[in-house]
């Protein structure tokens, strides 16, 4: 049975205004990593906080998970507040955060049934609640093996059981997939959309992977500077930027705000961005604008050195909110200060943290 909060708010997650700035010795007013975000997240669904490293996910992941206290605003799980229940909060959530926290000098199962215990299971109950999570995800015939034995895509796995030996309300997946093979991520995907469809779990997910949004989030919230630029489904977000997206790799030489002002003299194009030698540009029909485009640019001076053209993607629609092509490095890092943690990491595997996040 998952757990429940008590509110009759359709949303499982709220969090409004939250800003928070570390201080960074010889940086003037610190790094401020969440500047006035605001998201609301429906209960069972899957949510994606989507930006590049840097643009404030991981931390507002900490508020969320009472790890780290906001420098303002307010944010709440099923009802519960993440600054006056912080508590309550931790027994409806559960927390796989980038860095595994699993003792790799354990097995699986021993992992599973010392999680069971730290939630205040007994020994039957934690043992029984093992053995359902190990069938569940496919760690059977590993169980016994000691987790360092375990290759990239099975210790995830066991990360993600971990997360749910209490059975939480709200699920946080702090960048699950980073740094595993194509094949691992494609069923880690698949993991993930069972548990929001068939569980009925509401999953947040934070990823810097376009395709991984797209594919799992059914409603997404698109991060850049600590705040919300865009949100919605991802076909709406998409559905948002009218006809084609025109892609313009420009030979080396060329002059940005004169390629601007031949493109911006097309009828048959708009919204035109210059980064260095990367163009963009968006048509009712791309098609059959490019030859339109490369003639002019021909006549210019500045030809085209490649030219592709595509339907809406999340990448159109960061450039359109932030203008600036998507790249998962081109936010700013959370400082790795003492005293504070890095972006990166929501929980660690000293068992003395691991223990407080599940009082």
């Amino acid at each position: 049975m998952t757990i429940r909060g008590t509110t009759t708010d359709p949303c499982a997650v709220r969090a409004h205004d939250l800003g928070k700035t570390y201080s960074v010795r010889g940086v003037k007013g610190g790094v401020r990593a969440l500047d006035g975000l605001d998201i609301a997240v429906e209960r069972g669904i899957v949510f994606g906080l989507l930006g590049p490293n840097g643009a404030g996910k991981s931390t507002a992941v900490k508020v969320l998970t009472t790890l780290t206290r906001p420098d303002r605003g307010s944010a709440e799980v099923e009802g519960a507040d993440v600054l006056r229940n912080p508590g309550r909060v931790r027994r409806l959530i559960g927390v796989v955060a980038q860095r595994s926290g699993s003792d790799p000098r354990a097995t699986g199962r021993e992992n599973l049934i010392l999680q069971a215990r730290m939630h205040g299971m007994g020994g039957h109950a934690a043992r029984t609640r093992a053995t359902e999570l190990l069938d569940r995800f496919d760690l059977t015939e590993v169980a016994d093996r000691l987790v360092k034995t375990y290759s990239g895509g099975t210790q995830r796995r066991l990360d993600v059981a971990l997360g749910l030996v209490h059975r939480p309300a709200v699920l946080f997946l702090d960048e699950p997939t980073t740094g595993l093979d194509p094949e691992a991520r494609a069923a880690m995907w698949t993991e993930i959309q069972r548990l929001a469809s068939g569980d009925g779990l509401t999953v947040v997910l934070t990823t810097h992977y376009l395709e991984e949004a797209d594919r799992l989030a059914q409603r997404l919230a698109i991060v850049d500077h600590g705040h919300v630029v865009a949100g919605g489904t991802p076909d709406e977000l998409k559905g948002e930027l009218r006809g084609d997206a025109v892609h313009l790799e420009l030979a080396s030489g060329s002059v940005p705000a004169e390629v601007r002002a031949v493109l911006e003299a097309l009828p048959s194009v708009r919204e035109v961005r210059v980064a260095g030698r990367g163009v963009s540009a968006r048509s009712d029909n791309g098609a059959a604008a490019v030859p339109a485009v490369l003639a002019a640019l021909e006549r210019a001076g500045m030809p085209a050195a490649a030219v592709t053209v595509a339907r809406p993607s999340l990448d159109d629609v960061f450039l359109r909110y932030t203008g600036r092509r998507y790249t998962p490095d081109n936010g700013q890092d959370t400082p790795a200060t003492p005293g504070t943690r890095p972006s990166g990491d929501v929980a660690d595997t000293d068992p003395t943290v691991r223990q407080e996040a599940a009082k």
